[in-house]
């Protein structure tokens, strides 16, 4: 079935496209966070879902602060909490969402909070709780899966596509960022922006030093996962960069992409038409359209707000830090109008060759025509002159990292030497 045999494919891309309009906000910017945790034994050996030390029981010994279970059958995979939930990704990797946050302090209060009961209880149950950005000793292929119905049904639909596919839902783990924006023009533009950035937040928060249980070979190994993991729905929206671009033409994005799972009868199956063909006749309602944006893992994701997502997963003091810097590159008018020249006219294609650029050559690089370091230099400081006297000092460990043109995997690489 082709796109034009879709009855009610122009009320599907408008009912998209309002759900994205729908998002629009006009108040105190907040700022959300995501951060994934991988879970050891003392010898490294993966902690399972099951058993009395795995992951199931790791959660339920979390209900102090996160009441109520999440439940797919009769498996416990998350606990929700009031403005928080913890969620746990397809090996088992603890997630904590967490916001919106009007204070970078009340995020790193959150944070801490949580990494010290996590901790805690991870101590406990044998289990050390880690922040790279890639399993520190296990091939992905070796860790199991929990048993959630979507996820083996992902694992079978993107492992039959490359080996990128198991590496990016078993040994990875990142970092998020989700930013608000007060009108479609600003929703765009911070689109486009947050794009252009992508290459130079990979660099700057990159901390997988380990990949398949052996040394990296590249910068960026994160880059590189998403690269090869499904292009039909990871990397950057098509024609994002393009300046006459719309949420309308980002609905068709998403109709046209196989569904990869379809909810029938509000049960997880496999499915490889696109979500145009799916619904070629009726129209989406707001939890169909929720689930297919769920399906989609590019670099900078758009809900009812924007997600950030290229980031290794980092230590807490680090998250606050992506966290600062975000926030004072995406919240103030003149950051964002320091940024539209630093990014004037970056394309799709420009953007795929910095990462490319990026993964070879890391700090030595140009991208967009300039040396890295300094497109970098410049965004700490744009992002801490718009910041507020209370919160430019969360930035600093980013900061400094730039500063030195070290990463945390550079850092750990030396530490092993």
């Amino acid at each position: 079935m082709g796109r034009y045999d879709q009855e009610m494919r122009s009320k599907n891309i408008a009912a998209i496209a309002n759900y994205y309009r729908s998002g629009i906000k006009d108040t105190t910017p907040k700022i959300g966070i995501e951060i994934e945790h991988t879970l050891v034994y003392p010898n490294g050996s993966q902690v399972p879902y099951e058993g009395d030390c795995g992951a199931q029981e790791l959660l339920k010994k979390l209900a102090g602060s996160f009441p109520e279970p999440m439940c797919d059958s009769n498996n416990i995979i998350g606990m929700a909490g009031k403005d928080k939930t913890v969620t746990l990704e397809p090996a088992a990797q603890v997630e904590l969402s967490a916001g919106p946050f009007d204070s970078l302090l009340e995020a790193k209060k959150c944070i801490d909070n949580f990494e010290s009961e996590l901790l805690d209880v991870g101590k406990d149950c044998g289990i050390e709780v880690l922040t790279p950005g890639y399993h520190p000793t296990m091939r992905a292929i070796d860790l199991k899966i929990i048993p959630k119905k979507r996820y083996a049904i992902m694992n079978e639909y993107l492992g039959a596509i490359s080996m990128f596919g198991i590496c990016m839902m078993r040994g990875s783990a990142s970092t998020q960022i989700s930013i608000d924006y007060t009108s479609e023009k600003d929703c765009l533009q911070k689109l486009r922006l947050s794009n252009a950035c992508v290459p130079i937040f990979s660099l700057i928060c990159d901390n997988s030093p380990i990949f398949e249980a052996k040394p990296r070979t590249h910068n960026m190994v994160r880059t590189k996962i998403w690269q090869k993991c499904d292009p039909d729905r990871c990397g950057i929206v098509p024609k994002v960069m393009d300046k006459n671009f719309s949420l309308d033409a980002y609905a068709a994005y998403i109709l046209d992409t196989p569904a990869l799972v379809a909810k029938i009868d509000d049960i997880d199956k496999p499915c490889k038409k696109t979500f145009g063909e799916l619904f070629a006749d009726k129209v989406m309602s707001t939890d169909d359209i929720e689930h297919a944006l769920s399906m989609f893992f590019n670099d900078v994701r758009l809900k009812r707000y924007i997600e950030i997502r290229p980031a290794d997963a980092m230590p807490s003091e680090y998250v606050v830090a992506y966290a600062a810097l975000i926030k004072g590159l995406f919240y103030n008018a003149n950051a964002l109008s320091q940024m539209e020249l630093i990014f004037d006219n970056v394309s799709n294609e420009d953007i795929a060759d910095a990462k490319t650029f990026l993964m070879q050559k890391g700090y030595a690089s140009d991208v967009y025509g300039s040396p890295v370091s300094e497109i970098a230099d410049e965004l700490i400081s744009i992002a801490a002159s718009s910041l507020s006297e209370e919160e430019k000092h969360f930035i600093v460990p980013i900061a400094e990292l730039v500063e030195h043109r070290k990463t945390l995997a550079d850092i750990a690489e030396m530490e092993h030497i």
